[in-house]
C-alpha cells in the first residue's frame, strides 16, 4: 500500500487525538462548588497556565514482526522456517493521568513466513507438498490505550531513583495490507485489503519497558501481540484454499518486538508519566518529620513590652502596665476612652477630665429649682387639697426631679397665725400632698419623703398683713445626700387619724294604744 494513503488516514485520525485533553476539574463559569468539582471550595479552571507536568509525547520505534499464529509461519513450527520481516512505528502520546494516557499510532511493516525468503528461488514441487513462502506488506492505524503499571502500583515507601517504568498498552484499528504467495511457479498477490473497511480492523495488546534517559528523551522495549481477525493474511490464499485449511483458526496473528525513542514535549521539568503524586505526599510528610527548624516568632520584636509581638500589635506604645487584649489594645472596660490603667472608675463609664469616673451632679442646685416651682403650688383654704392651677407646677417639678438624680425631703411650712398644733398638722398633710401629686406624675416613690414643721419656723409675725405672712406658707425641698440620713427619716411624719363613724339614733318605739 502507498504510503500516501498511510499518510491521508492519519491526518484524518489526528483530531480525535488532539481533542483527547485533559477534562478541566471545574467549569470556567466562577461558581465553585460544581458538579465537575470535588466538592471543596478551594478549586480553580484547569488551564495551560497552571499545569505542572509535561503531558505530550512523540515516540518513533522500529522492529521485528513474526507470524505466530497462521497457515504460514515466521517460526519454525510446522508450517514455516524462522523468517524476519521488519516493522516501524510512530505516535503521538497524550498522558490523561500520571497513570493512563492515549496513543495515536501508525504502524508500517513487512511480515515474512512460510517455508523459504520470498527473496530466495522456490524448491520444485513448492506447491505440490505447500511449502510455499508467503509476505505481507502492511499499514496499520490504532488507538491505544496506555497504562503505567508502575507508577499505579508503585510502593510508597519504594525512595528509589524513578528511572524504570513497565506500561501496558491495548486498543483497535483499522488494518491494510497486500499479502504475496511465491511456489516454483513465482511470486503472486493473494490478498488485498484497503483500509476501513468491514474486515479491516484489528486489535492489539502488549507490554513496554521504559528507561528515563533524562527529563527529554526515554527509551523503550516493547512486545505487541496483533491480531489481525483475518485468515488471509498470512498470504495463505482464499478462505478455503488448500493451504488454508492447515489451522482451523480464523485469524492470523502476529508478534512485534520493537525498540523505540519518546520526545517528551512541553517546557516544565517533569512529564506527567514519570510523577508519582503518592512519592510527592510522601516526601514532603518525610522532609517535614525530619525537619528540625527553629520557629522564629516576634521577628519586629515587642517595643512596648505588652506581650504581643509588633507584628500584629495594634498599639505599639501602650503604656507600661496595662492590661491588654490580644491585638495589643489597652484595655478599657466601660468603654469611656480612659483605659482601665488611668481610669478611676473602671467599671462606670465617665468622662477623661474626671478620670474616667462620672460626674457627681450638685442635687442641690436641683433642689432650689424644684423648690422655686413649689412656690406656686396652692391649697383649698385650710386644707391639704392642692387646687387644679398648680398642676403645671407640679408637672414641670416632676420634670426636673427625673432628668436628675436625688432623693429630697419636702418639708411643709405655715405662718405664725392661728393654732400651732392645727398649723403642724395641716403643714405635715400639705407637704404628703405635694409627693402624692409628683408621684402620679412618674417620680420613683423611693426618692421623695415629707415632713411638716407648722409654724416652727415662721419668720413673719401675726401682725403682718396676709399678703407679708403668704412667704411663711410654703413647701421647701432638700436634698439628701446621706445614706444613713435618709433611712433615718419616714415617708411621712404624721398617721392618718381613723375617720369614726357616727352613731345613728334609733327611733323611740311607739306605744300601743289600748
Amino acid at each position: 500500500m502507498k504510503l500516501s494513503l498511510a499518510i491521508a488516514v492519519l491526518a484524518l485520525a489526528f483530531p480525535s487525538a488532539i481533542s483527547a485533553q485533559d477534562s478541566t476539574a471545574v467549569s470556567s463559569n466562577g461558581k465553585y462548588p460544581n458538579t465537575f468539582s470535588s466538592g471543596s471550595a478551594n478549586v480553580s479552571p484547569f488551564t495551560q497556565k497552571s499545569k505542572r507536568f509535561n503531558d505530550w509525547a512523540v515516540s518513533i520505534g522500529a522492529g521485528v514482526p513474526l507470524v505466530q499464529s497462521a497457515d504460514l509461519t515466521s517460526i519454525k513450527n510446522g508450517n514455516g522456517k524462522n523468517l524476519f520481516g521488519y516493522s516501524a512505528y510512530i505516535s503521538i502520546d497524550k498522558a490523561i493521568t500520571h497513570a493512563f494516557g492515549i496513543n495515536l499510532q501508525y504502524d508500517r511493516g513487512e511480515t515474512r513466513q512460510g517455508w523459504f525468503n520470498t527473496k530466495d528461488t522456490a524448491p520444485a514441487n513448492a506447491s505440490k507438498y505447500q511449502q510455499v513462502a508467503g509476505r505481507t506488506q502492511y499499514d496499520a492505524i490504532s488507538i491505544l490505550g496506555d497504562i503505567n503499571f508502575s507508577n499505579l502500583l508503585r510502593r510508597v515507601d519504594n525512595h528509589s531513583p524513578y528511572r524504570w517504568a513497565l506500561h501496558g498498552y491495548a486498543g483497535i484499528g483499522t488494518l491494510a495490507y497486500k499479502a504475496y504467495q511465491k511456489d516454483e511457479t513465482g511470486q503472486k498477490l493473494m490478498t488485498e485489503i484497503k483500509p476501513f473497511k468491514l474486515g479491516s480492523f484489528f486489535g492489539q495488546a502488549g507490554a513496554g519497558l521504559k528507561f528515563k534517559v533524562n527529563r527529554r528523551l526515554d527509551i523503550e522495549g516493547r512486545l505487541m501481540y496483533v491480531m489481525t481477525g483475518d485468515d488471509e493474511f498470512d498470504g495463505g490464499g482464499a478462505q478455503y484454499s488448500a493451504i488454508n485449511q492447515r489451522e482451523e483458526q480464523v485469524s492470523d496473528n502476529f508478534f512485534n518486538a520493537t525498540l523505540g525513542i519518546s520526545l517528551k514535549l512541553g517546557k516544565h521539568e517533569s512529564h506527567l508519566m514519570w510523577h508519582d503524586p503518592l512519592q510527592e505526599i510522601y516526601y514532603k510528610l518525610d522532609v517535614l518529620a525530619n525537619k528540625n527548624q527553629d520557629i522564629e516568632v516576634c521577628k519586629k520584636g515587642d517595643a512596648d513590652n505588652d506581650g504581643v509581638c509588633d507584628d500584629w500589635d495594634r498599639q505599639l506604645d501602650t503604656p507600661a502596665g496595662a492590661r491588654v487584649d490580644g491585638a495589643g489594645v489597652a484595655l478599657d472596660t466601660d468603654l469611656d476612652g480612659v483605659i482601665d490603667l488611668y481610669d478611676k472608675c473602671v467599671t462606670v463609664p465617665g468622662p477623661v477630665d474626671n478620670n474616667g469616673c462620672p460626674v457627681k451632679k450638685d442635687n442641690t442646685v436641683t433642689a432650689t429649682a424644684v423648690e422655686q416651682e413649689l412656690k406656686n403650688v396652692y391649697f383649698n383654704f385650710n386644707k391639704a387639697t392642692i387646687r387644679p392651677e398648680s398642676n403645671e407646677r407640679l408637672d414641670q417639678a416632676a420634670k426636673i426631679i427625673k432628668e436628675n438624680d436625688g432623693k429630697y425631703l419636702l418639708t411643709g411650712h405655715t405662718d405664725i397665725k392661728g393654732n400651732a398644733g392645727y398649723n403642724l398638722k395641716l403643714s405635715q398633710e400639705r407637704a404628703a400632698a405635694v409627693v402624692v401629686a409628683l408621684e402620679t406624675r412618674g417620680v420613683s416613690a423611693d426618692v421623695l419623703k415629707s415632713k411638716g414643721v407648722g409654724s416652727a419656723e415662721a419668720t413673719i409675725p401675726a401682725t403682718a398683713s396676709d399678703a407679708e405672712r403668704l412667704a411663711d406658707r410654703k413647701v421647701t425641698v432638700k436634698a439628701i445626700e446621706d445614706a444613713g440620713e435618709w433611712n433615718s427619716i419616714q415617708k411621712k411624719d404624721y398617721t392618718d387619724t381613723p375617720t369614726a363613724k357616727k352613731a345613728v339614733k334609733k327611733a323611740p318605739a311607739k306605744k300601743k294604744k289600748k
